[in-house]
């Protein structure tokens, strides 16, 4: 097949960044999309019903931390409402997860305090009341939950519960992202890029981008592979770029996919590779991204190359539907 030269223009263009941190919140009745039950955090202790319930010895581990907290013993309230929660080694109920995180919280453990604001921002297992699970992430907050810090930071963001404060939010972000809330850097970095709370600082908005992205975050993972890329507020490194991008591309990001797509296609900063660019950009595509310049290289793959891509794309998914399941 003649494959499309990489002309300027199209280069400048090839991997021109998304809108950072487009996923921030700015409207009223935004709901934290961090409030859920998968963000509860168990405390790694060495306590025996948190040996048994690492161990997935989930009876045991119900049974050791009922005696324990019948010694008023906080943790052990928490993990018994995690057990509930989860449905582990009996039938989930929210109900009895959300007395025991009550009784826990009571009793003054933060994780329990934390898990009880989820439950009541959501309505789970107990009545929703957005302006308690404020109170009850404030209190883990106090105690350094690093969640309970992101979720107060997007109460502030939006307003409900709280009165709107981007300052006040930015600053929740920061304390969230100083102790490793991946999340809360990649929402920080944007509070930085766009002045929000905070006074401008592209610097600080890379490096915690950087932060985000080194961890695993999908999004930041993109964005900061597009700067390395371009070496735009930082020192250019096509080849780390690249990798951000392969990496955000593999956890199903579309938009990394279509970048991906183009740098295989033309060649930017690695070899074309026509049946793997024709791969990535059927699977982006099919997520929902145009492209007519990759539409039009597909357009002039042989046969065989277009087969070869199809088979390379729908392998991709099988493999990602089996480590879903």
């Amino acid at each position: 097949m003649r494959h499309l030269r990489c002309l300027t223009w199209v280069c400048l263009a090839l991997l021109a960044a998304p809108a950072l941190a487009a996923n921030m919140p700015a409207s009223k009745g935004w709901r934290p999309a961090e409030v859920k039950p998968a963000e509860t955090e168990i405390p790694a202790v060495t306590d025996p019903p948190y040996a048994a319930f690492d161990a997935g010895k989930y009876q045991e581990a119900k049974t050791l931390a009922e005696e324990a907290a019948a010694k008023s013993d906080g943790p052990a309230h928490t993990l018994l409402g995690q057990i509930y929660e989860q449905g582990l080694g009996v039938p989930q109920d929210f109900v009895k997860a959300a007395e025991w995180y009550a009784k826990g919280a009571t009793l003054g453990d933060a994780h329990a305090q934390f898990s009880l604001g989820v439950f009541l921002a959501e309505g789970r297992g107990i009545k929703e009341n957005k302006k308690q699970a404020a109170d009850f992430f404030e209190l883990a907050a106090a105690k350094n939950h690093a969640i309970a810090f992101y979720n107060l930071g997007l109460i502030y963001v939006d307003g409900f519960a709280r009165p709107q404060n981007l300052t006040k939010a930015a600053e929740l972000m920061e304390k969230a992202a100083s102790l490793d809330h991946v999340p809360a850097q990649y929402d920080l970095a944007a509070f930085y890029k766009e002045g929000r709370g905070v006074p401008r600082d592209e610097a600080k908005a890379v490096y915690w981008l950087g932060k985000a992205a080194e961890a695993g975050h999908g999004n930041a993972e993109l964005e900061y592979g597009i700067l390395l890329f371009n070496g735009k507020g930082i020192p250019k490194n096509e080849k780390a770029g690249l990798d951000m991008l392969r990496r955000s591309a593999e956890k199903g990001n579309p938009v990394a996919q279509n970048r991906l797509a183009r740098a295989y296609a033309f060649g930017a900063g690695m070899k074309i590779d026509a049946i793997t660019a024709g791969k990535w950009h059927l699977l982006s595509r099919q997520a929902g991204v145009s492209d007519f310049t990759l539409d039009q290289f597909l357009a002039n793959l042989t046969e065989d190359e277009r087969t070869k891509a199809e088979r390379a794309a729908s392998e991709w998914e099988q493999s990602l539907a089996a480590l879903l399941q």
